[in-house]
Order: C-alpha cells, then sequence, then structure tokens
C-alpha cells in the first residue's frame, strides 16, 4: 500500500519550469553553478547557493543553477534548470521503491541500484545529468560551480573543456569517522560504511580538481590530510550571513532561561545529544527551555535520547521557518548554543552573532576560527562534553553584562568578516583566476588579518573521540 502511495505522490509532483537568468553585465561571467541537493530549510547548501548566487548576480555575473530535488528557493535574477533525480529519499516517503517509469535513464538506475545496495546514489546520479545538461549547452558559460557533488560526471565536464571550481565544505570523511564512533554495533558500522561509500569516488575526484573553494583554514588543513587535495589547488572563502536580516531586533526580549540551537540533521556530528544531557543538568538547578531549529529523527538518536532524559516539557522543536522568523527566533534566546563535535564552518553560529546573542560553541573543527577568541566573541568548550556545555551556559544565564558584551562583540566580528558580498568577491577572484591561469590565492575572503591558528590540541581535533575507519 505505502509503495502505491509512493508512486501516486509522483504521478502528482510537477518539475518547476526552467528559469532564464539577467544577462551578464559587461564583463561580467556567464556561472553554471551546481547543486545536487538545494534544499533551503534543510543543512547549509541550500543556503549557500542562495545566497551566493544573489550576490554573484549583484556583481554583475549571469548566474543559472542547476539543480536536482528538493529544490533550491532562488532571488529574482538568478536562472534555474531543473535536474530531477528519483528523489528516494524525500518525506513523507524516505528510502522508497519508485515506479518502473521513473527510472528513465543511467543516471536512475545508478541512484536506484546504490540505494538498494545500502548506499547513497546522488552525488554520482546528479553528475551524471550535469554532464549532460551542460553538453546541451555548449558555449553557454563561461565557469563551472560545483558545490560539493564531487561526483564522476565532474571528471567528464572537465574532460569535456569545462572550467570548473568546486566548493568543498569539509572532508565527508569527518562526518564517516564520528558516525562510525557512535555506532552501536558490528551491523551499524557495517550499514554506516555502506552508506558513505560514496566518499572513495569524492575523494579520487576531488584530487583532480583545478580549483577547489573550502570556507575555512580548518577545512583547507583536513582536506589537504584527509582526501589528498594538493593545498596550492585551494582558496579560502569564508562563508557569509545576511547581516540585514540576522541582526538585533528593537524592542526584543530574550525569555529568561531560553537556549537556542539549530541542528540540520540527527547526526553525531552535531552534537545535539551533548546538549541535551547539559540542558537535563542545568534542570537540576533552574528553569531552562531549549528551542531547536530542526526535527528529530522518529526512533532515532535525539527522539530516544529526549526520553532517556526526560526532558520532552523542556525542548521544542521548530523547523521550516523563514530567516526573519529564525532571526526573531534568536532574539528572544538568552544563549545561543553550537554544540557541533565538528564542523568545516558554522552558518548557525554565524547567524546567532549576527543577531546579537551570546554564542557556546565547541572547539570542534573550524569554529575557534569563524568565532574568534574564548571570552572576548564567544564562550568555547571541548566538544562531546556536556559538563563543560552546561558550565559555559550557567556562567552566561547568570551574567547579562557577559552576555550583553559578548553579543556586540560577536555582532562587530560578523560585519567585519562573513558576508555575503564578501563571499562573492572571494568566489569570482576564484573564477577569474582559473579562467586566467594564476594560481589561487591562499585565502581568496575577507582582506582582514586572520585569527591566529588556534592550537590543536586533542579537544580540539575534528575527531576528537572518533574511532580511526
Amino acid at each position: 500500500m505505502q509503495v502505491r502511495e509512493s508512486w501516486e505522490r509522483s504521478r502528482a509532483i510537477a518539475v518547476p519550469r526552467p528559469v532564464a537568468p539577467a544577462a551578464a553585465a559587461p564583463g561580467g561571467l556567464r556561472v553554471a553553478f551546481l547543486v545536487y541537493r538545494g534544499n533551503p530549510r534543510c543543512g547549509g547548501q541550500g543556503v549557500y547557493t542562495r545566497h551566493l548566487t544573489r550576490e554573484l548576480a549583484a556583481l554583475g555575473h549571469s548566474v543559472t543553477v542547476l539543480a536536482g530535488q528538493p529544490w533550491p528557493e532562488l532571488d529574482v535574477g538568478v536562472g534555474f534548470v531543473p535536474l530531477p533525480g528519483l528523489d528516494l529519499y524525500r518525506d513523507p516517503d524516505p528510502f522508497r521503491l519508485p515506479h518502473p517509469r521513473e527510472v528513465r535513464d543511467l543516471a536512475g538506475v545508478v541512484e536506484l541500484g546504490v540505494m538498494l545496495a545500502g548506499g547513497f546514489g546522488e552525488p554520482l546520479a546528479f553528475s551524471l545529468r550535469a554532464r549532460r545538461a551542460l553538453r546541451e549547452r555548449p558555449g553557454g558559460f563561461d565557469v563551472v560551480h560545483d558545490n560539493q557533488c564531487l561526483g564522476t560526471g565532474m571528471l567528464g565536464i572537465l574532460a569535456d573543456g569545462w572550467p570548473l571550481v568546486t566548493t568543498l565544505h569539509h572532508p565527508i570523511t569527518v562526518d564517516r569517522q564520528l558516525a562510525l564512533s557512535h555506532a552501536s554495533g558490528p551491523w551499524q558500522r557495517y550499514t554506516t560504511r555502506r552508506w558513505f561509500g560514496f566518499l572513495g569516488m569524492q575523494t579520487r575526484v576531488a584530487r583532480r580538481l583545478p580549483a577547489v573553494v573550502t570556507v575555512s583554514r580548518s577545512s583547507r588543513a583536513d582536506i589537504a590530510e584527509q582526501m589528498g587535495v594538493p593545498p596550492d589547488r585551494m582558496t579560502v572563502v569564508p562563508v557569509g550571513v545576511d547581516h540585514t536580516v540576522f541582526r538585533p531586533r528593537p524592542g526584543a526580549r530574550p525569555v529568561p532561561g531560553r537556549l537556542m540551537v539549530t541542528s540540520s540533521s540527527d547526526v553525531p556530528m552535531k552534537g545535539l545529544v551533548p546538549l541535551l544531557e547539559a540542558v537535563a543538568t542545568l534542570r537540576r538547578t533552574r528553569a531552562v527551555e531549549l528551542v531547536v531549529v530542526g526535527r528529530p529523527q522518529k526512533g532515532g538518536r535525539v527522539d530516544r535520547a529526549l526520553d532517556r532524559l526526560g526532558l520532552r516539557p523542556a525542548v521544542r522543536f521548530v523547523s521550516g521557518i523563514s530567516d526573519e522568523e529564525l532571526a526573531r527566533r534568536y532574539g528572544e534566546a538568552e544563549v545561543a548554543v553550537v554544540p557541533s563535535l565538528y564542523e568545516g564552518f558554522s552558518l548557525p553560529a554565524v547567524e546567532a552573532m549576527a543577531c546579537g546573542v551570546p554564542v557556546v560553541t565547541t572547539t570542534g573543527g573550524a569554529l575557534p576560527e569563524v568565532v574568534g577568541r574564548n571570552g572576548e566573541t564567544a564562550v568555547l568548550v571541548p566538544p562531546d562534553d556536556p559538563g563543560a556545555l552546561a558550565t559555559a551556559i550557567a556562567r552566561l544565564l547568570d551574567d547579562p553584562g557577559a552576555r550583553a558584551r559578548l553579543g556586540a562583540a560577536g555582532r562587530a566580528r560578523v560585519l567585519g568578516r562573513f558576508t555575503w558580498r564578501v563571499t562573492a568577491e572571494g568566489t569570482a577572484a576564484c573564477y577569474r583566476a582559473l579562467l586566467e591561469r594564476r594560481g589561487l590565492e591562499p585565502d581568496g575572503g575577507p582582506s582582514v588579518a586572520p585569527d591566529p591558528a588556534p592550537e590543536r590540541r586533542p579537544d580540539a581535533t575534528p575527531l576528537a573521540g572518533a574511532a580511526a575507519c
């Protein structure tokens, strides 16, 4: 019955129409921007796609987004070409079996076959569709920008003669190692390895790419170490935030004891379970509540932790909200928390800081590089340490002056370093360097002196607590 319902749902879903881009200004480039999952409400790739393409268009470039489901949200002036896949992980029927008529080409066979074998086939399938779409538009673009698909078809795009730039936000090897370290037994470790089977392909592709944009110095070092990408083929362009939306709200009154976290996926790397354990500790001595922007997987780690800790009355989940609503909710929080065990960057941290909310975060991955010095622009604690999280949050809740000082310093840091215009300018400079056959600048982002690189202590490594794989 569920299979038939899924088939009927597919019949009712319409593919959106293509949208023509605004023409390039004199001297502007024609950019094909590829994103295999454009979801604007879950994960950072859809956010990155929308805001970067808008600012590239504002700089005078003509940008066309070629995307698979879930479809991206794009601004006026940005073109769109849908590249529909099977959307095998859609709500409300993830891991569905499509009707045979839905599998129309080799890419569809690949996508379905990899899923049936326990893997994730979207990157490979999308790369094949993207190559075919570009072949149908010879001479239609000056440069192609891949947003972390890294499928084998990207090598075909290179072979076809397209200048190719790739954004690699962080090495997914970190996600795999953290997932394996939290696996509950041999079967889960086996299924985890199967799911991350696409990593071998992505690593092989990444090593052959001519130009890689990444979002932090920490990510660049990890990509070089774990994926073998030569550092001289990488440039750092930090991600931005819309500081006109994410800003302190006049008259906003934080709710006493309210904490806020954005967690786009129910995976160990996001550190939501350690945060829940910290909240349980805090509730022994004070009234606190946690607002989670995200949706937990039913029966998953977070869902089970809520019952284990008795936290359902104190935790509220919201999802599918606009940026305006997200910024408003930040204004209602006394403290924002980014508990991730590792981040290649962190949009939630930057968004909270832009709203003038004090941030408690960990030393995982690039987080110290993003939020700045401990005690000056944020409070940093070791990753996967509920006790340290609880202590840091309690101190801020008890000190209104420290909250105000950290919130103002965090906002100032964002305005100086992390805007989407800066991201677009750095990205466009990478396009020019590739087309003019010049080497990439090591740091293509904001023209400000970087913070000193944080010491790589054991609690600051991207794989703290992870098992070797």
